[in-house]
């Protein structure tokens, strides 16, 4: 079997600029790396048309996931389109993906939509579910709190029906806005978002012993006010479980025994499978305090209940087709080529600052300024990013260098990754670090 030439394959080239700062700006280091397939930086050549083993590619290219950039690039089979629809790209021309979100909508004959808010306590998933959902990572995911900082939109759109989901940042309270000066973004997005909400879906960590008892004040004054908006509530993280009984009693405390009006017995049939819709079970006294009563600590009036893992594309799926039974005879917003309504750098910052998140220790990375001094299509219809990272100490300068600059090395390589998978093209980042003066 002949062995395919890679050309214009995904290969990230990245050459970081690590800036030295003393108690003046002495010189500049460039310091080369390998590209995120483990090729040594010679191969960066390659996309003049060296040939590798097919299995050698086919190995790279499992990295990144079935359906990821480098099998289209690549030419390997995708998946069955009768189950998995074809995930649009984002441009990487801002001019373009603008015209794009005001272009009127190519609806069929009989469209149908649905407008969906995603609400839960910082850190409970939100943005990885909506990642898979759309079948592409757009928005940001750490493991680390306030990851998403403001209101983020994105769009699945399959046959006559299009999903809009806003993914909006974890529900906090004002005191706790206050307390660790965060945008006020943080604290007014999730109540706007449900303004023009057809249906929410309150996420739950249940791997997180310290919230999964009970939803927050906040959460449950925000269904409260929005309580004519029908609801959800998605159990996440459920593979993280020992003891699959937990759920029993975290959904009869979450939904006080009550899901779409009717009590539940606790003999009734319990699947414990994620992935699936699964009854949940009642208390033998439910509760049956008013809704406004601030001892309440589950919502009653859940419509659905979903047990899954977010990271699991076979339990993502059974909530996804919920949703495009869900919507409503009515005209799409957005063309269907439109797959979220960031700009193309909004998206470059938002996961390099998740790889800043990950990498970097304690309050480090919130004290991050990023700066795009360079974004523009190469002569190889490369995407061409610079961007410097500025940092108020050079203790953090320090600790965003790395060892021989292994961090921020390992930064840009996770998110060129990620933004080749996203632009579907090669991206050549670099990431410069230097000292507020």
């Amino acid at each position: 079997m002949a062995a395919p030439s890679w050309r214009g394959a995904g290969l990230v080239q990245a050459v970081l600029r690590v800036w030295q700062v003393g108690p003046h700006v002495a010189r500049e280091r460039v310091i080369p790396f390998s590209s995120p397939l483990g090729f040594q930086r010679r191969c960066v050549s390659c996309v003049a048309g060296s040939a590798f083993s097919g299995l050698r590619l086919a190995s790279a290219s499992r990295n990144y996931g079935q359906g990821s950039a480098l099998d289209h690039f690549l030419g390997f089979s995708q998946p069955d389109s009768s189950v998995t629809s074809c995930v649009p790209a984002v441009s990487m021309h801002r001019d373009e993906q603008d015209l794009l979100l005001v272009h009127h909508p190519d609806m069929p004959e009989n469209p149908r939509v649905l407008r969906v808010v995603l609400l839960g306590s910082p850190n409970a998933g939100k943005s990885t579910l909506s990642n898979q959902l759309l079948g592409r990572k757009v928005f940001p995911v750490s493991k680390k709190v306030h990851t998403t900082r403001c209101q983020a939109l994105g769009v699945i759109t399959e046959k006559e029906t299009q999903v809009i989901l806003l993914d909006t940042p974890g529900i906090i309270s004002p005191g706790k806005q206050k307390r660790h000066h965060l945008e006020l973004s943080l604290l007014e997005d999730p109540w706007k978002s449900m303004e023009s909400a057809d249906l929410v879906v309150v996420l739950v960590d249940v791997s997180d012993k310290w919230t999964r008892n009970q939803l927050s004040p906040q959460l449950l004054r925000c269904l409260t006010k929005f309580s004519q908006i029908p609801s959800v509530l998605v159990m996440n993280k459920v593979d993280c479980l020992k003891r699959k009984s937990v759920l029993l009693e975290l959904t009869a405390a979450l939904t006080e025994g009550v899901v779409n009006g009717k009590k539940l017995e606790m003999r009734q049939a319990f699947r414990s499978h994620p992935g699936t819709r699964c009854p949940s079970p009642a208390v033998k006294d439910p509760n049956t305090l008013s809704v406004g009563n601030p001892q309440r600590i589950g919502w009653p009036h859940f419509k659905e209940i979903f047990m899954l893992s977010a990271l699991n594309q076979e339990d993502v799926k059974t909530l996804k087709q919920y949703l495009l039974t869900q919507a409503q005879p009515g005209p799409w917003e957005y063309h269907s080529a439109v797959l979220t309504s960031q700009t193309p750098e909004e998206i470059c910052a938002n996961i390099i600052r998740e790889k800043l998140l990950e990498h970097l220790p304690q309050e480090v990375p919130y004290n991050v300024q990023q700066k795009t001094a360079v974004w523009e299509e190469g002569p190889g219809g490369e995407l061409v990013i610079q961007q410097k990272l500025l940092v108020p100490k050079e203790s953090y300068m320090k600790l965003l260098i790395g060892p021989k600059g292994h961090v921020i090395s390992q930064i840009a390589q996770e998110a060129g990754r990620d933004l080749m998978n996203i632009f579907l093209c090669d991206v050549d980042i670099h990431l410069s670090v230097k000292l507020l003066k």
